[in-house]
């Protein structure tokens, strides 16, 4: 199993969405921040292209369309299925800054039945 927010996490997470459906226009650049962990804070990026995950990394991505930031615990409870993404964008546990039209189509991907599989084969290999 891979450590929550390693790199083997991150390539790990990546190699299991190659099975999610495309999906047209699902494009962005996403930067994610958790703050507060058992390393301190963790800064890694996504890069989705019509609804696959093409490249992901530890690090910064200088021109990401926008920003996610929520604390450590929030971020594990939303990767273990015990927080839903969208309820805490919208209860202001994630702050997002940057191109919110981006983030609000990718919104609905997250109810889809292949992202809440994906979600599950994630927690599997995930040591948190």
């Amino acid at each position: 199993m891979a450590k929550y927010l390693s790199q083997e996490w991150i390539d790990e997470a990546r190699g299991l969405a190659q099975t999610q459906p495309e999906r047209p226009g699902a494009s962005a650049r996403m930067q994610y921040v958790v703050t507060g962990g058992p390393d301190g804070d963790i800064k890694y990026w996504w890069q989705l292209e019509d609804g696959k995950l093409e490249t992901s990394a530890l690090g910064v991505l200088d021109d990401a369309d926008f920003t996610m930031t929520l604390s450590y615990t929030d971020s594990a409870k939303i990767q273990k299925g015990e927080l839903d993404a969208n309820a805490a964008f919208m209860q202001g546990r994630m702050k997002v800054t940057g191109n919110m039209g981006k983030l609000m189509q990718l919104m609905p991907l997250t109810n889809s039945p292949e992202y809440k599989e994906l979600q599950v084969a994630i927690q599997g290999i995930t040591e948190f």
